[in-house]
């Protein structure tokens, strides 16, 4: 789908990859873990937090994303040799609350939000995940609300989160623009029938399987801003 600006009425912003980033978890696993095992163990946290609920929408298995996350920290610590215990996990996990914040979020989020457009944050995070990512960004009085995925109990990229995000903001969903970090969920918005952005947070290239980026590729919340004219 193309990037027509003068069709785009609400937006949508993914959460983890686009607002907060999921890799400072880093820090907090320094605490547990050695050295040499931080960086696979982070990265396979995050790959394996996604692939299971990828899974779990295929096979109709569903449990809030803070629990899917769990389960795949545990299984990225067991099987780099890292011991931990089930409190040492919680503790670990609890970093998820209070992620780094990237810079360009609250700034770019109140250029779109003083340009008239609502801003919903549109997340597999459970409400109570989303609620502290909410606090910790520091955009509450611009975000218009928040629609999670535990809502209807289905995962991004399936269509049907796409779909009850759009109801949820009472706009029709080709006039909704995602705007996500992940390609994944850019895919996936695009394919239900929204317009979308890839934030490309990593500077690396799209997913070639897919073809071209679907919508507008930018680098911060500012360039949204800037293509929207606000």
């Amino acid at each position: 789908m193309s990037f027509d600006t003068d069709h785009i009425e609400t937006i949508t912003v993914d959460s983890y990859g686009t607002l907060v980033d999921p890799y400072a978890t880093v820090g907090k696993l320094a605490e547990y873990v050695p050295e040499n095992r931080i960086e696979r163990i982070a990265t396979e946290w995050r790959s394996r937090s996604i692939l299971y609920t990828m899974v779990g929408n295929a096979i109709g298995f569903y449990q809030p994303f803070y629990e899917m996350n769990r389960d795949a920290l545990a299984h990225a610590t067991a099987t780099n040799g890292a011991d931990l215990t089930a409190e040492e996990i919680d503790e670990v996990l609890a970093v998820y609350h209070d992620l780094d914040v990237y810079p360009d979020v609250r700034d770019g989020i109140e250029r779109l939000v003083d340009g008239g457009y609502d801003v919903y944050v549109l997340s597999n995070g459970n409400p109570e995940m989303l609620a502290s990512m909410v606090e910790t960004v520091g955009v509450g009085d611009a975000i218009t609300d928040t629609i999670s995925a535990d809502e209807i109990e289905q995962f991004k990229p399936r269509p049907e989160i796409y779909r009850h995000g759009a109801a949820r903001t009472g706009t029709a969903i080709d006039r909704v623009c995602h705007v996500a970090g992940p390609s994944f969920d850019v895919l996936g918005a695009s394919n239900a029938g929204m317009q979308t952005v890839w934030l490309n947070r990593e500077s690396g290239p799209w997913e070639s399987f897919a073809g071209g980026c679907p919508g507008l590729e930018a680098e911060t919340f500012h360039d949204v801003a800037d293509a929207l004219d606000v």
